[in-house]
């Protein structure tokens, strides 16, 4: 079986068993949401949202959708994973020589990425449009803010947890400015996080009728000994509007660029009703995952109908065996 090659060690890490007799890849947690509707004055949702260990408890860059309707970023802190406190102030960035700068129209849909002795954040800013930022932090107190990577439009950008071939390396989606079919995984390189090249197609939409429109990469790809894993989003157009689930895949691990194992299966789709209603119903989106390197658990973060964050767990060895199972 697959194992976790550099996965978080703690004891309070959020879990819950698996029901019995459930067959499916992934459960909920029984208590979602963990976040509700203004859970911090002056911010309406928080949704899609990034925690990792840190100190032996929990931090996180959270999406917060104000009252004007505006995304943001926050920090928000917890002691297992499961209940946050969050700071009123949004996040505000400098630059590398430690200057101000200029807060963006908006800011969503991040993600954490544990790196070395520090962690990366990567979300969707605005920059003449949407496109990927990326910014660095010790202590979630100083976020440093890199030059913008990409033109826009781009979204869903993912580093990898660690170099490889010596290069950082980059998931996104490019797309245009609307919910068109126009949504596939890239894969970027850089040596200084300043020039990107070497693109790569990674995944394309429409091989299944569950990701026909748009697929996105999730959470920070997991290292495995024999791959990446990663948790992916895809997105279909219904009669009744859009369906967002959530699939994974199983990339080479010395050429992330190939995919070994594509699940041809959605892992969950939008069904307990703080999934199919909401601010957007029949959403599921898949920003972090905390990964037990002893026992393989996994813990899932994921927006809910653009108004919740919820939990949901698996092993690395169910999911794992499920995609290779499934495999187009």
């Amino acid at each position: 079986m697959s194992k976790v090659v550099k996965g978080n060690k703690m004891q309070n890490m959020p879990w819950e068993e698996c029901p019995k007799g459930y067959e499916q890849p992934i459960w909920r947690y029984s208590q979602n949401p963990i976040i509700k509707r203004r859970p911090v004055e002056g911010v309406s949702r928080v949704f899609n949202s990034a925690p990792v260990p840190f100190n032996g408890e929990f931090i996180g860059v959270f999406r917060g959708d104000n009252v004007d309707d505006i995304p943001h970023l926050y920090v928000g802190h917890s002691k297992d994973g499961i209940h946050f406190e969050f700071e009123k102030e949004q996040i505000h960035f400098v630059n590398e020589k430690g200057e101000k700068v200029p807060d963006t129209n908006y800011q969503y849909d991040p993600r954490v990425i544990p790196f070395e002795d520090y962690f990366f954040i990567v979300w969707c800013d605005d920059f003449a449009g949407p496109t990927i930022a990326i910014a660095k932090t010790y202590d979630f107190k100083k976020f440093v803010k890199f030059d913008t990577p990409f033109l826009p439009y781009n979204r869903n950008g993912v580093l990898f947890p660690r170099k490889i071939n010596d290069s950082y390396m980059m998931l996104s989606r490019p797309s245009d400015s609307g919910h068109t079919a126009f949504g596939d995984i890239f894969i970027s390189e850089s040596k200084d996080l300043t020039y990107w090249g070497k693109h790569r197609l990674v995944m394309q939409r429409g091989y299944e009728w569950w990701c026909a429109l748009k697929v996105g990469a999730g959470p920070v790809p997991i290292e495995l000994d024999d791959g990446w894993l990663v948790f992916t989003h895809g997105v279909n157009r219904t009669c009744n509007g859009y369906v967002y689930s959530i699939g994974a895949i199983i990339l080479d691990k010395d050429n992330p660029s190939k995919v070994l194992y594509r699940c041809k299966n959605f892992l969950m789709t939008p069904e307990a009703e703080y999934e199919t209603v909401g601010f957007v119903p029949n959403v599921i989106f898949p920003t972090s995952a905390l990964v037990d390197e002893k026992t393989g658990r996994i813990a899932l973060y994921y927006g809910s109908a653009d108004t919740y964050t919820c939990l949901a767990f698996t092993t690395v060895d169910r999911v794992v065996k499920y995609i290779k199972d499934n495999a187009r």
